[in-house]
């Protein structure tokens, strides 16, 4: 467990494998109906608890175990805030469609107001950390967090800005209004900016993972290092071609048939 190829490993089977049950249990109380996605979300409140009580509890543990109980902890804490989000729970004041002929300026107060609370969440969990764990000697919670939040920023605002692929495939009933917001184009000027500061990242923590002074240390660069790699193959799946859907499609229930009127 000290290699940093196999925590490599480890963190991109955590990525697909965690993303994979979020989808899953959205997909099963969008076929339940009713209360079911307001039940996931207080359901799922444990791993909020236990993910915040991780990431404070490992600040000061600089060992191996500690370095993957606090990526853990991380990702706990950001799947319980997305699964509310997809849940519809913590979304934002705006619900309703954005009109095709909406001018810029307020298709982007729109477009903030279906996300405020969500976003606003994620900064309030960032601050704590910031303020919890900066400086300790394991920081990798943090460095976890941080990066799937910076990263999530870049590809809200790529696809607010339009890309060539939107897949909505996996959206829920509570967010059908979100790709109202989104826009379809060949490129935007966000985008060479956003894919070259991910490859800086993934370039700056590979450095620090091989010159990383103990086996915690290189283990943590690992994990987030192919975080970052990660994030940058979803921003390269807004623009080339690839079936990136099937990685979960196959694991997923079958969506709730929709009933036709006559």
């Amino acid at each position: 467990m000290s290699s940093p190829w196999i925590a490599a490993a480890i963190a991109l089977f955590l990525w697909w494998f965690s993303t994979g049950v979020i989808l899953c249990r959205v997909r099963l109380a969008d076929r339940a109906g009713g209360g079911a996605h307001l039940r996931s979300f207080f359901w799922s409140l444990p791993f909020l608890v236990l993910g915040l009580w991780g990431l404070v509890e490992t600040a000061q543990d600089a060992s191996v175990l500690g370095v993957y109980l606090a990526f853990l902890s991380a990702l706990a804490v950001w799947g319980w805030i997305e699964l509310a989000f997809l849940s519809g729970q913590i979304t934002g004041p705006n619900r309703a469609p954005c009109p095709d002929d909406a001018p810029e300026w307020k298709r982007f107060l729109r477009a903030w107001g279906t996300i405020a609370y969500h976003e606003l969440a994620l900064v309030a969990v960032l601050t704590l950390l910031v303020y919890e764990v900066w400086r300790e000697p394991n920081p990798f919670g943090l460095y976890t967090f941080a990066l799937l939040f910076f990263a999530r920023i870049s590809a809200k605002l790529n696809l607010f800005y339009g890309v060539p692929r939107i897949n909505t495939e996996f959206l829920p009933s509570p967010l059908r209004h979100l790709p109202s917001h989104f826009r379809r184009r060949t490129m935007n000027r966000f985008f060479p900016v956003s894919v070259s500061l991910l490859t800086i990242a993934s370039g700056f923590w590979i450095e620090r993972m091989f010159t990383a002074g103990d086996p915690a240390q290189a283990v943590g660069f690992a994990l987030v290092a192919a975080l970052s790699l990660l994030a940058l193959l979803e921003h390269w799946f807004m623009v080339l071609p690839l079936p990136d859907a099937k990685l979960w499609r196959w694991m997923l229930p079958a969506p709730k048939p929709t009933t036709k009127t006559l």
